[in-house]
This record gives C-alpha cells, sequence and structure tokens, in this order.
C-alpha cells in the first residue's frame, strides 16, 4: 500500500518540477535573447563600408555608382523594415501590390540620394571604430573622413528582426536617417493628396 509520504513527495516533486520549468519560461520572456552578436554587427558593418569605400573611389560615373550603391544597400540594409517605417501610418492602407512596388521605388530612389551624399566622400574613406549592444540591437559606431573636412560620426543599427543579420537605420551626424525620412515621405504623400501610387511614381522619377 502507497502511504501518504511517497504520495506527498511525489507531488512535491512535481510542483518544484513544474515550477522550475515556469520559471525557465519566465526568464526566456525577461532575459533579452541575443541571436546577433556584437561581433557579427561589427563584421557586416565593416563589409557593407568596405564595399562603399571601393565604389567610392572607383572612378565609376555617377550613375554606375548608384547601381553599385543600391546594391550594397540591399544587401546589406532591412529595406522592407525601412520602407515600411518611411511610409508610416499610410503602410497599413496599402496593398500588397503597392508595398510592394513603394518598398522597390523607395529602395532605388534612398540609394540614389545617400549615394550622392557619399559621393562627397570621394578621397575620403569611412572607418568602424566601436559596436555596442543598444537597446534590443547593435549600434555599430564609424568615423567619417572627408578631405579638407573635419571628421564627422556615422552610426548603424543593426539587428536581425527579419532572419538576416541587417542594418535598418544609419544616424549621420546626429540626424537619425528613420526619422527625417518618416518626415519627407509624408510630405511627399501629402503632397499628392496620399495617393501612394503618385507616391510612387515621384520616387522613381527622382
Amino acid at each position: 500500500m502507497q502511504s501518504k509520504t511517497d504520495s506527498s513527495l511525489r507531488l512535491t516533486r512535481r510542483a518544484f518540477g513544474a515550477g522550475l520549468a515556469a520559471g525557465t519560461g519566465f526568464l526566456a520572456f525577461a532575459l533579452p535573447v541575443r541571436a546577433l552578436t556584437v561581433e557579427q554587427s561589427r563584421d557586416l558593418i565593416n563589409r557593407a563600408i568596405g564595399e562603399v569605400n571601393a565604389t567610392i573611389n572607383s572612378g565609376k560615373s555617377e550613375n554606375a555608382m548608384f547601381g553599385d550603391f543600391e546594391r550594397i544597400f540591399a544587401t546589406y540594409a532591412d529595406v522592407p523594415t525601412i520602407a515600411r517605417s518611411a511610409l508610416g501610418p499610410a503602410s497599413k492602407s496599402a496593398s500588397a501590390g503597392q508595398m510592394a512596388a513603394f518598398t522597390k521605388a523607395y529602395q532605388g530612389y534612398l540609394s540614389r540620394k545617400y549615394g550622392r551624399r557619399f559621393r562627397e566622400f570621394i578621397g575620403g574613406k569611412i572607418e568602424v571604430t566601436d559596436a555596442k549592444p543598444y537597446k534590443s540591437y547593435y549600434e555599430v559606431i564609424s568615423t567619417a573622413t572627408l578631405q579638407g573636412q573635419a571628421p564627422f560620426d556615422l552610426r548603424w543599427w543593426v539587428g536581425d528582426k527579419s532572419g538576416k543579420n541587417l542594418f535598418f537605420n544609419i544616424i549621420i551626424e546626429g540626424v537619425n536617417m528613420l526619422a527625417s525620412e518618416r518626415t519627407e515621405i509624408g510630405a511627399i504623400l501629402d503632397k499628392n493628396g496620399g495617393n501612394i501610387d503618385k507616391l510612387i511614381g515621384v520616387l522613381n522619377a527622382t
């Protein structure tokens, strides 16, 4: 015959095991889980910057450089996340087709826009100087040195929420790309009566 003591012991062990499992589950949610590492983040931006430096000092024509910048952007940036952020609230009402067309148009637009900025670096260079955890992602810090100008700060935010290690924001001399792009795209959208198709046309022509 089973004693009450044996039964109680088993129940106590079961309760302890359940409590441990529950506690472990809680910790899984409570503690940040970083699949991406600071070294991987730094390596990603080092590779991206290496390609940017090679492009700006290649001697290619402006249009050829823009093509290279778009390829670099598509390779190392989380373009869908950046595009959705730039479109803001309008992204919720956009159809899947519109969102795909906007993302493609925005990728080219942003590559040309920042490509023109990077062209200012001809004869100069960008170097990674540090990387550190920042909120739920990583911030990779770099310094841009232009001929005849004081060096300035470029910070890259790197995450892996898309399933890949990609950057999703750049802070240029303290200016947040995501925030400034959201304001600019919002203004273009307002100017075109909130029509996303017209916005896409403007981006493709810019």
